[in-house]
């Protein structure tokens, strides 16, 4: 009998999301554990890795180089998958800053943005592509 795997998530997480994930796990830990599983593809554009990348220098997480550097290259990039935005999607969110995200989700055609941000997930999609908060990515 040939077992089926289960198709691959893919989703955009919002910058609040990964960092938190990342440096306070709590109830985050399940989201790093399915992207280190296979389970879910996060997906990264150059503009979201870009923000993501000057967040974590942020004085309020007093991260060392080496420690970023650790974050970037052993905990994020072995998992994501990066792919270029062909579309410059502009206006659409009330946070203009989160446009890119939105410009990585249709990129990708991604099955779901996650996000913790009050302007994303108002909208609720964008070009049928759910917003949605990551308690309710994680039931």
């Amino acid at each position: 009998m040939v077992k089926i795997k289960p198709q691959v998530i893919r989703i955009v997480l919002d910058t609040n999301v990964l960092v938190s994930a990342l440096l306070f796990g709590d109830k985050l830990n399940r989201l790093v554990a399915r992207w280190k599983s296979g389970d879910i593809a996060p997906v990264f554009s150059r503009a979201t890795f870009d923000e993501f990348r000057r967040v974590l220098t942020y004085p309020r997480f007093s991260l060392m180089e080496s420690e970023i550097r650790f974050l970037i290259e052993d905990e994020v990039l072995p998992y994501f998958d990066v792919v270029e935005s062909c579309e410059n999607i502009q206006g659409v969110c009330r946070d203009p800053w989160d446009d890119i995200f939105l410009s990585c989700a249709v990129a990708d055609g991604v099955d779901a943005i996650v996000s913790g941000d009050k302007d994303l997930l108002d909208m609720g999609c964008f070009r049928e592509i759910p917003i949605i908060s990551v308690r309710d990515f994680l039931k």
